[in-house]
């Protein structure tokens, strides 16, 4: 079985930063493609950022130069990086792994 557990989110303040953690269990990450994705509300869930096999990154316009996603191979890890947090950054932040599968979430909520 394929497990993801979110952790790290919590409230900053505008220009704050948080560290978000994907904690992988029943596959090595290494292995296939990784992305964090958000969601509000009413709204669809969009990507953030990914990571490829060789550890290429692409990031979602929104977010870039103030998102970093990284890996660690040894704790079958996945990271996200967030800095100089806004309002619009709130979201429940998600961890997904290449063949489509979630885990439960993190909540950001970022305060003007």
């Amino acid at each position: 079985q394929v497990r993801l557990v979110e952790s790290g989110g919590g409230l900053v303040q505008a220009g704050g930063s948080l560290r978000l953690s994907c904690a992988a269990s029943g596959f090595i990450i290494r292995t296939g493609a990784m992305s964090w994705y958000r969601q509000t509300p009413g709204n669809q869930r969009e990507v953030v950022a990914s990571i490829t096999t060789y550890g290429s990154a692409h990031y979602a316009d929104v977010m870039k130069g103030r998102c970093a996603i990284s890996r660690d191979d040894v704790n079958n890890t996945l990271y996200l990086q967030l800095d100089n947090l806004k309002p619009e950054d709130t979201a429940v932040y998600y961890c997904r792994t290449g063949l489509g599968s979630w885990g439960r979430g993190t909540q950001v909520t970022v305060s003007s």
